[in-house]
């Protein structure tokens, strides 16, 4: 008789709650009762607030149980939880679940699903199908598709891929490199660890047909310093594939471990980290594309970006294009965060709202509190009001509300949420992280700190005064910092004042102050 297969996740949002001890209990029961059991290390399916999520293979699917802690193994196994058996922490069927059923998974397709350091099962679920159809692609081809697939960059600034990969294959370089940017710092996100933790091997491929699209023959994953989990995980899957030969001929990968630094997450200062220097940003011309990592052209996406390429080369750009709407085609894996019930990934085409994102599948506040404020796009992103809550999520949409998808991290906070707090805290997150090299970015935002604290402290009559001096100063640092940390920084801080002034002591659009 075949062993039973549980699958409880190696992701580290589980195993900050424990899911190594939960599937310890759970082959030492096994063994102490004399069962065959095959403890799988999965990644996370996403429903964060069920972790650990344990599953069982069962003849009619995978049945999950959560949240498992280990006191709960006895009682499961006792419930015949190996059967799918009824237990307190029964979830069901968990390709029946809603949360998971109604999302479009293109790029978390495996994770959850297989063991994420198994070739054997990345190929099984269609791995590399994507990479075998580009080898047999001339370089102007494979460049062609994901212009034609409408990908963008998932990183925040949402720039053409094709046209990135097509300006480095037309440079003239001896050496041309591919570079991931995983420096994943944004308040919110996770979505670039689960997947380097759940699916490293799609990573590494999509990184591989960039190679053969560009001519470049070396990688860097440059990885946030405070996942050590994806670093270990990484470093082990471009081990395995390189033993496997499907890395280091045509094109090799190398980890690297970031330097701690937000601003790191822009492309030229996490270029200059990868050289060995302090991480400060530079000035635009020359492109990376054409003058990035050591002088040489340099293609630069994140996880996301990269991790979309498989399924296009696989299926072909138009099966790609005709999820999304608009300019923003595909899919992108949003990340519900802050103060929500059910917070975790969802995969969802362009064009889902954020009321069907923070209720249908959030589940509203963990407070139980009436929701006031979501800030989307990281911490530079801007907090939007209940009245924009139904606007399909799209790049164009957003920007022309002054708002940023970003990366797709949501935040939410509830009427306990003072707004005026929150913008300082912009203020002082960009003081703290700016890089110096640029006076509005390093000025302006020790500037707008004393500024929010000098309006919070005004009587009423000064206020204006106060009001006017911050925007001018947000309109100096949008137009005129060298990069997104100071040019973003207003974001929050005008969406906080135009949509929540009550927060500033001053009074609503159309009301009368006191």
């Amino acid at each position: 008789m075949s062993a039973v297969r549980v699958f409880v996740p190696r992701d580290s949002a589980a195993l900050a709650v424990g899911a190594d001890a939960v599937a310890e209990a759970i082959a030492a029961t096994a063994a102490a009762q004399g069962l065959s059991v095959q403890v799988v290390r999965n990644g996370s399916r996403g429903m964060l607030w069920l972790e650990p999520l344990v599953e069982v293979q069962t003849p009619l699917g995978r049945v999950a149980y959560g949240p498992v802690a280990p006191e709960d193994v006895p009682s499961l196994f006792a419930a015949g939880f190996l059967q799918g058996g009824e237990h307190p922490r029964l979830v069901g069927f968990t390709e029946r679940l809603p949360w998971l059923k109604s999302q479009e998974r293109l790029t978390f397709a495996r994770v959850g699903i297989t063991d994420p350091l198994s070739l054997a099962g990345y190929e099984a679920y269609g791995g590399l199908a994507g990479w075998r159809r580009a080898l047999d692609l001339p370089p102007q081809a494979i460049v062609q598709q994901v212009l034609d697939s409408g990908l963008r960059g998932r990183g925040g600034a949402a720039f053409p891929a094709g046209i990135k990969w097509k300006t480095v294959l037309g440079a003239s370089a001896a050496q041309k490199y591919v570079v991931c940017n995983a420096d994943e710092g944004d308040s919110g996100t996770f979505s670039d660890r689960m997947l380097m933790e759940g699916d490293p091997f799609l990573l590494i491929e999509g990184m591989a047909i960039a190679g053969l699209a560009t001519g470049a023959t070396r990688g860097y994953v440059y990885i946030r310093s405070e996942y050590p989990q994806a670093v270990a995980t990484m470093r082990e899957a471009v081990a395995l594939a390189r033993a496997a030969g499907w890395l280091g001929e045509r094109f090799d990968i190398e980890i690297r471990k970031a330097a701690g630094a937000y601003v790191c997450g822009e492309e030229t200062a996490m270029l200059e980290s990868i050289e060995g220097r302090r991480g400060v940003v530079r000035a635009k011309p020359p492109l990376p594309a054409l003058q990035g990592l050591f002088g040489r052209p340099t293609v630069i996406n994140n996880v996301i970006t990269f991790a979309s390429v498989p399924v296009i080369l696989e299926r072909g750009p138009a099966f790609y294009r005709d999820y999304g709407m608009g300019r923003s085609r595909g899919t992108l894996p949003i990340q519900l965060a802050g103060n929500v019930k059910r917070g975790g990934l969802v995969e969802k085409a362009f064009g889902v709202t954020l009321r069907e994102l923070m209720f249908d599948y959030g589940g509203g506040t963990a407070s139980g509190r009436p929701l006031k404020a979501v800030q989307v796009g990281g911490p530079l992103g801007a907090y939007v009001p209940e009245s924009r809550w139904d606007t399909p999520l799209n790049y164009e949409a957003y920007a022309a509300a002054g708002a940023t998808v970003g990366h797709g991290g949501i935040v939410m906070h509830d009427d306990t949420a003072d707004l005026a707090q929150l913008a300082r805290y912009a203020m002082e997150f960009c003081a703290l992280e700016s890089c110096g090299k640029c006076t509005p970015c390093r000025i302006g935002s020790t500037r707008g700190v004393e500024v929010v604290d000098r309006l919070l402290a005004a009587d009423a009559q000064a206020r204006p005064q106060q009001v006017q001096l911050l925007r001018d100063l947000c309109d100096t640092m949008l137009h005129g910092s060298l990069c997104a940390m100071g040019g973003m920084t207003p974001y929050p801080v005008l969406s906080a004042l135009d949509h929540y002034p009550e927060d500033f002591g001053l009074a609503a659009p159309g009301r009368r102050a006191a």
